[in-house]
């Protein structure tokens, strides 16, 4: 087991990780810029470094000061959360060359899942389904052309090194492609440095199916059903269910063994998640996160196993502590992301909380560490909370949830939270019927 890990996160996801050590009985060090001094995480943390100041480009992505941060307080692994350098190869390399434990997949995972075009031709060759798309790269406009009319259009234009929707665009006829290819490529390299990008089908009405793996580096892997994260807004979730109302026991036990099969193949270490586009019951590849996903919870809540705990066991070398065999699913957990934001317009609404109840009871979890008093800062992600709710059948866990968002108070600034009271009392998400253009269409027709 690993003696001190440092956790390079902030927010709801550092507070998580801070509590699986304290399990475990593990020391742990949180980093934090000068704007999260005052944070839950930073005060409940055993020690506590400051990395710098509050731009996320000088603290929480300043990959020196973080291991400045580990020698100095004698951490000798460290949980990057989501987020921040979660994905990064070079952090990981970096770990490695100075002996400390990164809690993650090796750099080459990384590298290869990171990459979108190298992710799909891997995918093909560990036998997971992918969406019929380019070869690789589309490096010119007449490319772009050819490539449209061999898949059939519409057509989806996509950033290699991509992710949020950044570089991203949809092209539904010839005219269409030139200016979505060149838009694309614009956005990727504004946002990603880098302006390749690749050509895949459309889907029209897709559900966002992903299934969560993990493995121990050694050959051996489990998969521990899926997640069901269809209703988003700006390729954003908002909303996660497990398991999905789409698919039947059948469904997901095939496409979960495909998956865990594949990461024995590659000899993946910890945990992961691979995306699907789920339409006609078929399954499309899309990518794969290497890391722990925001909706970990509701995987947690049918399977309960702890994915934090699991993580830090493969990483200590220990292996995993169930088989196959020994998963099982019990009951339905749906997550709602609080969000600081207007629930109509997604306008960040950084502020100081006035006053702030969670709710509680059976079955209720809420993983946050805001507190009435708590100024959110400007500078970071608008997530401050997550409200997971449990029950036996998903008609429960409805019910559960429509209660638990009557009980749930945050003051003092806009959060998402009417927009979930609106989306519990609809009949389409009643009965399980909506794909991940849902969302976007029902605020278009019911402005506030």
């Amino acid at each position: 087991m690993v003696s001190k890990i440092l956790i390079a996160n902030r927010g709801e996801i550092a507070l998580r990780v801070l509590r699986a050590c304290k399990e475990l009985g593990i020391p742990c060090v949180v980093v934090h810029s000068t704007a999260d001094a005052d944070a839950m995480h930073v005060r409940l943390a055993d020690e506590s470094v400051c990395i710098g100041p509050p731009p996320s480009r000088d603290s929480y992505l300043n990959i020196h000061q973080i291991v400045a941060a580990c020698e100095i307080t004698g951490a000798d692994a460290v949980h990057p959360g989501y987020g921040f350098l979660s994905e990064n190869a070079k952090f990981a390399d970096i770990l490695d060359a100075h002996d400390i434990t990164f809690i993650g997949p090796t750099a080459d995972h990384i590298r290869i899942m990171g990459d979108k075009i190298t992710a799909k031709t891997t995918a093909l060759e560990l036998g997971i389904p992918v969406v019929p798309g380019s070869d690789g790269e589309v490096k010119t406009a007449e490319d772009a052309i050819k490539t449209a009319a061999l898949i059939g259009y519409p057509v989806l234009i996509k950033a290699t090194a991509g992710g949020g929707g950044r570089g991203m665009k949809v092209a539904k006829t010839e005219a269409d492609v030139i200016e979505a290819w060149s838009t694309a490529r614009t956005e990727a390299a504004a946002a990603f440095g880098n302006d390749a990008v690749y050509m895949e089908k459309f889907l029209s009405k897709p559900r966002h199916i992903e299934i969560q793996v993990f493995g121990d580096g050694e050959g051996n892997a489990i998969h521990l059903g899926e997640r069901d994260c269809s209703l988003q807004r700006r390729h954003q979730k908002v909303w996660e269910e497990a398991n999905s109302p789409a698919l039947n026991v059948e469904q997901r036990m095939k496409i979960g063994q495909i998956c865990a099969d594949a990461m024995k193949k590659l000899k993946y270490r910890g945990a992961g998640t691979i995306e699907f586009l789920y339409e006609n019951g078929e399954f499309f590849f899309i990518e794969m996160n290497t890391r722990l996903q925001v909706e970990h919870p509701i995987t947690e809540a049918i399977t309960g196993i702890d994915l934090v705990h699991e993580q830090i066991r493969v990483a200590s070398g220990r292996g995993l502590s169930v088989t196959q065999e020994e998963v099982t699913f019990e009951g339905h957990a749906i997550e709602c992301r609080i969000n600081a934001e207007d629930p109509r317009t997604f306008v960040p609404s950084p502020g100081t909380i006035t006053h702030f109840h969670a709710p509680g009871g059976l079955g209720v979890r809420i993983d946050s560490g805001a507190y009435q008093g708590y100024k959110i800062p400007p500078y970071y992600d608008s997530l401050i909370g997550k409200l997971i709710v449990h029950g036996r059948t998903r008609v429960e866990c409805m019910m559960r949830l429509r209660r638990a968002l009557d009980e749930f108070v945050v003051d003092g600034i806009k959060t998402t939270l009417p927009l979930f009271q609106d989306l519990v009392s609809n009949q389409d998400i009643a009965n399980g019927d909506y794909d991940i253009h849902w969302l976007e269409h029902y605020l278009a027709h019911h402005p506030a």
